[in-house]
């Protein structure tokens, strides 16, 4: 899959593989027993496919600037994937097979476009530490607290700022649209905010205040609720109109660094450094609705197909699981590789899903393809 020559190594991939589960350390920031853990986790059959292996490339290969932020792969159609590689973030397309840049930012970042009433920024030498595409829209953060929006269309960057003065690094970014139907960009970092902006014109809509830094956060399908997870090992719903926290998540016993929301907004995915992501019910927070454990190490990224079927989760390294929503969990695929996991997407239409892989020397970008039920038709698609 990779294209690991495992013949010519002194080792066999079995081998290999049974040295990383035993030598393999989870970061932590908090210590605490967590001998109960264990027997909350679903049981779950693992032996399943839904996506098969169906290509590897080379030409474009993630990078990661931080490694606790790993939302650094999207696709914007089955055929469209944006990566961050380096200084820059990649376009392949898997139709053409062939990658092409769309964003540099080693050098000065200088916006092309004046807004009024937003506050536009002179950048340069941008460590990109998060990203999200969608549509036409590419918005970028970075190390030093920077935030990045681009056109895809267009050329040059549209927007650009610094979201703090002391350096606090942008740890998540997303595009949503609102509950009255504008798209908005949304910020998080490590200077205990979330941010608000209108897509359009790139002015501040509102700035919400955290008492610890915000790792990760995720607004509702509907645009009401807030999902906000960072250095606490509870996460909060927040009302987006008030800014009110109306529900405090707990259950898990580290930092948490990921989020999803399942499209039909009843179902929270949250992921955490204490290797589970756990399932929440919004219309009953009481306790959350099932646990999912990882194989070695935390739950870095986690996302939602559009259309619900499924739901897939990475660990910093090896393993990315693939679970089947609609049979409530518990039945479940793992793709089981080697190197660090940038992050990972499905196509909107779900046929597709990625999976960046950070490694100096197999670093890669991996395609799977959604298996049919009706193979002789799936040959001609």
């Amino acid at each position: 899959m990779q294209g690991i020559p495992w013949e010519r190594l002194i080792f066999s991939r079995d081998e290999y593989r049974a040295t990383r589960l035993k030598m393999y350390t989870n970061y932590e920031n908090v210590s605490r027993p967590r001998d109960g853990l264990e027997k909350e986790c679903k049981n779950v059959d693992h032996e399943n496919t839904f996506y098969d292996f169906h290509y590897n490339t080379r030409l474009v290969k993630s990078t990661i600037v931080h490694f606790q932020l790993r939302n650094l792969v999207w696709a914007t159609s089955k055929h469209d994937v944006y990566m961050v590689q380096n200084y820059s973030v990649m376009h392949w397309s898997s139709l053409l097979r062939r990658g092409k840049e769309v964003l540099n930012v080693a050098g000065k970042v200088v916006p092309t476009q004046k807004h009024c009433g937003s506050s536009p920024q002179q950048l340069s030498r941008v460590h990109i530490s998060t990203m999200s595409v969608k549509g036409n829209l590419l918005v970028a953060g970075g190390f030093q607290g920077e935030l990045i929006c681009k056109s895809l269309d267009q050329p040059g960057v549209t927007f650009s700022t610094k979201l703090n003065d002391d350096g606090d690094i942008t740890n998540a970014v997303g595009i949503h649209r609102s509950s009255s139907g504008s798209i908005q960009v949304v910020t998080c970092g490590n200077d205990c905010f979330v941010r608000m902006f209108d897509a359009e014109t790139f002015v501040q809509l509102s700035r919400l205040s955290f008492s610890w830094s915000v790792n990760n956060m995720g607004i509702s399908p509907d645009g009401k609720l807030l999902a906000v997870l960072g250095d606490d090992i509870d996460c909060l719903m927040v009302d987006t109109q008030s800014g009110k926290v109306i529900e405090n998540l707990k259950g898990h016993l580290d930092y948490s660094f990921a989020s999803a929301w399942h499209p039909d907004g009843h179902i929270l995915a949250t992921g955490s450094q204490d290797k589970t992501c756990r399932l929440w019910d919004v219309r009953n927070t009481s306790e959350s609705l099932a646990v999912l454990k990882g194989k070695i190490g935390a739950i870095r990224s986690i996302t939602f197909s559009t259309d619900g079927r499924f739901m897939a989760m990475a660990e910093p390294a090896d393993f990315v699981h693939v679970y089947d929503a609609k049979a409530d969990y518990w039945r479940a695929q793992e793709i089981d590789l080697f190197g660090e996991i940038a992050g990972l997407s499905f196509s909107p239409d779900a046929d597709a899903l990625f999976v960046g892989v950070a490694d100096h020397t197999y670093g890669s970008l991996l395609e799977f393809s959604r298996r049919k039920h009706d193979h002789y038709l799936n040959a001609f698609l």
